[in-house]
Protein backbone atom coordinates (compact mmCIF):
# COMPACT_ATOMS: atom_id res chain seq x y z
CA UNK A 1 0.00 0.00 0.00
CA UNK A 2 1.52 3.39 -1.07
CA UNK A 3 0.97 6.39 0.98
CA UNK A 4 0.99 9.95 -1.22
CA UNK A 5 2.21 12.81 0.96
CA UNK A 6 2.29 16.26 -0.27
CA UNK A 7 5.54 17.80 0.93
CA UNK A 8 4.58 21.20 0.50
CA UNK A 9 1.91 20.69 3.11
CA UNK A 10 4.53 19.14 5.45
CA UNK A 11 7.08 21.52 5.33
CA UNK A 12 4.38 24.52 5.37
CA UNK A 13 2.99 23.09 8.62
CA UNK A 14 6.28 22.45 10.08
CA UNK A 15 7.90 25.65 9.09
CA UNK A 16 4.90 27.70 8.46
CA UNK A 17 3.24 29.76 5.00
CA UNK A 18 5.00 32.99 4.27
CA UNK A 19 1.65 34.48 5.37
CA UNK A 20 1.80 33.15 8.40
CA UNK A 21 5.50 34.46 8.77
CA UNK A 22 4.04 38.23 7.61
CA UNK A 23 1.10 37.71 10.15
CA UNK A 24 2.89 36.58 12.92
CA UNK A 25 5.63 40.01 12.36
CA UNK A 26 2.44 42.47 11.51
CA UNK A 27 0.61 40.84 14.96
CA UNK A 28 3.72 41.79 16.77
CA UNK A 29 4.25 45.39 15.16
CA UNK A 30 0.17 46.01 15.59
CA UNK A 31 0.99 44.80 19.48
CA UNK A 32 3.81 47.94 19.81
CA UNK A 33 1.81 49.92 18.24
CA UNK A 34 -1.07 49.58 20.57
CA UNK A 35 1.50 49.85 23.11
CA UNK A 36 2.02 53.60 22.64
CA UNK A 37 -1.76 54.67 22.09
CA UNK A 38 -2.26 55.20 25.70
CA UNK A 39 1.02 57.81 25.59
CA UNK A 40 0.00 59.08 22.53
CA UNK A 41 -3.59 59.96 24.24
CA UNK A 42 -1.99 62.21 26.52
CA UNK A 43 -0.14 64.50 24.37
CA UNK A 44 -1.22 67.98 23.22
CA UNK A 45 -0.59 68.58 19.60
CA UNK A 46 2.81 70.91 19.73
CA UNK A 47 3.98 67.59 21.81
CA UNK A 48 2.56 65.57 18.48
CA UNK A 49 3.62 68.03 16.23
CA UNK A 50 7.17 67.58 17.79
CA UNK A 51 7.22 64.00 17.64
CA UNK A 52 6.72 64.38 14.05
CA UNK A 53 9.68 66.09 13.54
CA UNK A 54 11.67 63.57 15.41
CA UNK A 55 10.79 61.14 13.02
CA UNK A 56 11.21 63.39 10.03
CA UNK A 57 14.72 63.91 11.03
CA UNK A 58 15.18 60.05 11.70
CA UNK A 59 14.54 59.62 8.50
CA UNK A 60 16.47 62.56 6.96
CA UNK A 61 19.57 61.19 8.82
CA UNK A 62 19.38 57.46 7.66
CA UNK A 63 16.57 56.18 10.03
CA UNK A 64 15.12 52.97 7.77
CA UNK A 65 11.34 53.71 7.53
CA UNK A 66 11.01 50.50 9.30
CA UNK A 67 12.12 51.43 12.13
CA UNK A 68 9.99 54.11 12.15
CA UNK A 69 6.89 52.05 11.55
CA UNK A 70 5.75 51.94 15.33
CA UNK A 71 5.85 55.12 16.29
CA UNK A 72 4.84 56.81 12.40
CA UNK A 73 1.35 54.87 12.68
CA UNK A 74 0.52 55.43 16.24
CA UNK A 75 1.36 58.99 15.51
CA UNK A 76 -1.52 58.67 12.47
CA UNK A 77 -3.91 56.55 14.66
CA UNK A 78 -3.62 59.66 17.46
CA UNK A 79 -4.49 62.14 14.61
CA UNK A 80 -7.64 60.03 13.11
CA UNK A 81 -8.81 59.97 16.37
CA UNK A 82 -8.71 63.73 17.13
CA UNK A 83 -9.77 64.69 13.81
CA UNK A 84 -12.05 62.40 12.36
CA UNK A 85 -13.22 60.66 15.33
CA UNK A 86 -12.15 57.30 13.60
CA UNK A 87 -9.64 54.99 14.93
CA UNK A 88 -7.79 52.82 13.00
CA UNK A 89 -8.65 48.97 13.63
CA UNK A 90 -5.79 46.52 14.29
CA UNK A 91 -6.36 44.99 10.99
CA UNK A 92 -6.51 48.81 9.09
CA UNK A 93 -2.82 48.73 10.75
CA UNK A 94 -2.28 45.56 9.01
CA UNK A 95 -3.27 46.81 5.75
CA UNK A 96 -1.10 49.74 6.46
CA UNK A 97 1.57 47.42 6.85
CA UNK A 98 1.47 46.17 3.75
CA UNK A 99 0.73 49.08 1.74
CA UNK A 100 3.95 50.70 2.87
CA UNK A 101 5.65 47.52 2.21
CA UNK A 102 4.41 47.52 -1.29
CA UNK A 103 2.14 45.15 -1.82
CA UNK A 104 -1.83 45.03 -2.07
CA UNK A 105 -4.82 45.29 0.51
CA UNK A 106 -7.97 43.91 -0.74
CA UNK A 107 -10.32 45.14 1.04
CA UNK A 108 -14.46 45.62 0.38
CA UNK A 109 -16.20 48.58 0.12
CA UNK A 110 -16.27 49.77 4.13
CA UNK A 111 -13.46 48.40 5.63
CA UNK A 112 -11.67 51.54 5.48
CA UNK A 113 -9.10 52.02 1.93
CA UNK A 114 -9.47 55.47 2.64
CA UNK A 115 -8.21 55.47 6.36
CA UNK A 116 -5.53 52.68 5.78
CA UNK A 117 -3.67 54.27 3.16
CA UNK A 118 -2.63 57.30 5.85
CA UNK A 119 -0.49 54.97 7.43
CA UNK A 120 1.79 54.03 4.74
CA UNK A 121 1.47 57.72 3.22
CA UNK A 122 2.39 59.13 6.71
CA UNK A 123 4.99 57.09 7.00
CA UNK A 124 6.47 57.49 3.34
CA UNK A 125 6.31 61.18 3.27
CA UNK A 126 8.85 61.51 6.06
CA UNK A 127 11.74 61.30 3.57
CA UNK A 128 10.65 64.43 2.59
CA UNK A 129 9.97 63.06 -1.11
CA UNK A 130 6.23 63.61 -1.17
CA UNK A 131 3.97 60.74 -1.43
CA UNK A 132 1.10 59.93 -4.54
CA UNK A 133 -2.55 58.24 -3.62
CA UNK A 134 -3.52 57.65 -6.90
CA UNK A 135 -7.40 57.50 -7.47
CA UNK A 136 -10.05 56.78 -9.71
CA UNK A 137 -11.69 59.44 -10.36
CA UNK A 138 -12.11 63.77 -9.53
CA UNK A 139 -14.16 63.37 -7.05
CA UNK A 140 -12.63 60.75 -5.03
CA UNK A 141 -9.45 62.73 -5.26
CA UNK A 142 -10.72 66.26 -3.77
CA UNK A 143 -12.92 64.30 -1.33
CA UNK A 144 -10.06 62.39 -0.03
CA UNK A 145 -7.79 65.30 -0.33
CA UNK A 146 -10.20 66.67 1.93
CA UNK A 147 -11.21 64.25 4.41
CA UNK A 148 -7.99 62.57 4.54
CA UNK A 149 -6.22 65.47 4.54
CA UNK A 150 -7.05 66.97 8.10
CA UNK A 151 -5.33 63.59 9.62
CA UNK A 152 -2.14 65.10 7.31
CA UNK A 153 -2.75 68.80 8.35
CA UNK A 154 -2.42 67.51 12.05
CA UNK A 155 0.35 66.36 11.87
CA UNK A 156 1.57 69.19 10.30
CA UNK A 157 2.06 68.20 6.42
CA UNK A 158 0.72 69.92 3.31
CA UNK A 159 -1.96 67.82 1.05
CA UNK A 160 -2.67 68.60 -2.93
CA UNK A 161 -4.96 67.52 -4.68
CA UNK A 162 -4.62 67.17 -8.79
CA UNK A 163 -7.55 67.16 -10.86
CA UNK A 164 -8.78 67.80 -14.43
CA UNK A 165 -9.61 71.12 -13.92
CA UNK A 166 -6.52 72.43 -11.97
CA UNK A 167 -4.84 74.33 -15.38
CA UNK A 168 -1.53 76.10 -15.09
CA UNK A 169 2.01 74.51 -14.78
CA UNK A 170 2.50 76.32 -11.03
CA UNK A 171 -0.63 75.39 -9.68
CA UNK A 172 0.33 72.04 -10.68
CA UNK A 173 3.76 72.27 -9.56
CA UNK A 174 2.38 73.87 -6.03
CA UNK A 175 0.53 70.83 -5.53
CA UNK A 176 3.41 68.23 -6.04
CA UNK A 177 5.17 69.79 -3.57
CA UNK A 178 2.90 69.21 -1.15
CA UNK A 179 3.69 66.25 1.37
CA UNK A 180 1.13 64.47 0.23
CA UNK A 181 -0.90 64.93 -3.30
CA UNK A 182 -3.76 62.86 -4.58
CA UNK A 183 -4.98 62.66 -8.13
CA UNK A 184 -6.50 60.14 -10.33
CA UNK A 185 -3.78 57.82 -12.69
CA UNK A 186 -4.50 60.24 -15.80
CA UNK A 187 -3.54 63.58 -14.11
CA UNK A 188 -0.37 61.88 -12.65
CA UNK A 189 0.21 60.08 -15.88
CA UNK A 190 -0.08 63.11 -18.46
CA UNK A 191 1.65 64.83 -16.26
CA UNK A 192 4.56 62.68 -16.09
CA UNK A 193 4.39 62.96 -19.94
CA UNK A 194 3.92 66.60 -20.44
Amino acid sequence: MAIMVNLGSVLSSIFGTDNKKKLKEFSQLVAKINGVEENNSQKNREEILHEVENLKNKSLNGHDSEELIVDAFALVREAAKRTLKQRHFDVQLMGGLVLHRGGIAEMKTGEGKTLVSTLAAFLNSLSGKGVHIVTVNDYLAKRDSEWMGQIFKYLGLSVGCLTNDLVGIEARKEMYNCDVTYGTNNEFGFDYLR
